[in-house]
């Protein structure tokens, strides 16, 4: 009997940081160079941007039906972030890691915590913190995204959300991209290989006795 260590179930990666911090970035390239990865793609009621394609960053809904996704409990974890409400479809999370493949989740603290009540041995947790309030509020500024009334709407929040950083697993300062992205990495690597979560495990030893 030869040992297949990737015959496990999935596990649910999240990364969490304030608006700005860099964790949308990280996830792209995450996601660019692991295949055994998947992207979570959440429901949301946020109107669609022209730039945008639904059901490939967001699936986009009404107000009506996602409350009514809430009510069946369809939604693994949910939120409402900046006036619109956010979610994740809870039956691709259940095939996906049911299937042995990891699920990277770009969410906030609401829905890491709603996600550590319902499986918290299926969850690695990462909080992106920038170097500095200063630098937050510049890379807001250079992306050119937001108006100045949402950049400091999100600036507003951005205090709020750090506070909740020892909830997380793992917290990272995020003062060199490259950097960060190797360590958010590592730590995925690792974590796939702790002893819990390698299924077939128990039975490649028992071979060796």
């Amino acid at each position: 009997m030869s040992f297949t260590p990737h015959s496990r179930r999935g596990l649910m990666f999240v990364l969490s940081s304030p608006s700005g911090a860099g964790k949308t970035t990280i996830s792209r390239r995450m996601l660019e160079v692991d295949s055994e990865l998947a992207l979570s793609i959440s429901v949301t009621t946020r109107q669609r941007r022209s730039s945008e394609i639904d059901g490939r960053v967001y699936h986009f809904t009404t107000q009506a039906r996602f409350d009514e996704m809430i009510r069946n409990g369809e939604l693994q974890e949910h939120a409402k972030v900046f006036d619109h409400h956010y979610g994740t479809p809870a039956r691709y999370v259940h095939d996906t890691l049911m299937a042995g493949t990891d699920i990277l989740f770009d969410i906030d603290w609401q829905g890491t915590h709603q996600l550590a009540e319902k499986s918290r041995k299926d969850l690695v947790s990462v909080f992106i913190l920038p170097p500095s309030m200063q630098e937050l509020e510049r890379r807001l500024r250079t992306r050119a995204q937001d108006s100045d009334e949402v950049v400091a709407r999100r600036m507003s929040k951005a205090a709020a959300e750090i506070s909740h950083w020892q909830e997380y697993d793992y917290v990272l300062v995020n003062d060199d991209l490259e950097e960060t992205i190797t360590r958010v990495m590592c730590i995925l690597q690792a974590e796939r290989l702790k002893r819990a979560r390698q299924a077939n495990l128990i039975h490649f030893i028992e071979t060796l006795k």
